[in-house]
């Protein structure tokens, strides 16, 4: 306001500053800190990551209980596969330390250990679930639609391995049922046949000449005992 008490221009903007204002080079307020709104989305994503981890674990771990006995055969065809959803649940967990994480000396002291434990680990895993299970068989019963003869073939190095089950049911109730499980290490002790004896009747036999009968209940078509050879 110059002497007479009339607002004056301001020079750099063109518009009237009363009273004189403040300065034209005087500072304003600071920037937002972008860095902070950032960081509830990477966590955010790094849990994300880790609660799918946990989830495959636990829907690998309910595959392997359900395969013992009884369980749905869903769960057990599409989550009874240790080896690669254990490589999927260590890749979900590195990509969460690699997004919750922007300090490398913590990255290292979390994944130098993890990938060290899976190296170590990698043997042992290829040579317990390297070479999984097959389906080889599926007879229907006699007179049953809802109720089926499944054969799994497989191997521990080099001793061929069979498991032999029974399904129930239809769709995604059907459940399956252990009923036998052959080790042929030994020749003699290697399965030979899986068929039907009548409707709620199992006859394995084996190279040896072994033979088992193995009964099930009439209505759940759950095996009334498992039985062994090797």
């Amino acid at each position: 306001m110059d002497e007479s008490g009339r607002a004056t221009k301001d020079p750099a903007a063109g518009q009237p500053v009363p009273g004189g204002g403040a300065a034209a080079g005087e500072a304003g307020p600071p920037p937002p800190d972008r860095s902070r709104r950032r960081r509830p989305g990477r966590r955010a994503t790094a849990l994300g990551l880790l609660a799918s981890a946990v989830l495959l674990v636990a829907l690998a771990y309910a595959a392997a209980r359900a395969a013992r006995d009884g369980g749905p055969v869903v769960l057990i065809v599409l989550f009874h596969h240790p080896l690669p959803y254990g490589a999927a649940v260590l890749v979900l967990v590195v990509l969460a330390v690699l997004t919750g994480f922007r300090s490398r000396t913590t990255r290292t002291l979390l994944l130098v250990p993890l990938l060290g434990c899976a190296l170590l680990a990698s043997p042992v895993a290829l040579f317990v679930f390297g070479d999984m299970p097959h389906q080889s068989a599926d007879r229907p019963a006699p007179g049953r639609s809802d109720r089926r003869l499944v054969v799994h073939e497989g191997a521990a190095v080099i001793d061929p391995l069979w498991w032999v089950s029974v399904d129930t049911g239809s769709g995604l109730t059907a459940r399956r049922w252990p009923v036998g499980s052959f080790n042929g290490d030994d020749p003699d002790n290697a399965l030979a046949s899986a068929r039907w004896d009548g409707p709620d009747r199992i006859e394995l036999a084996t190279e040896g000449g072994e033979v088992f009968v193995v009964a099930l209940d009439p209505e759940t078509g759950r095996p009334e005992r498992q039985v062994r050879a090797g």
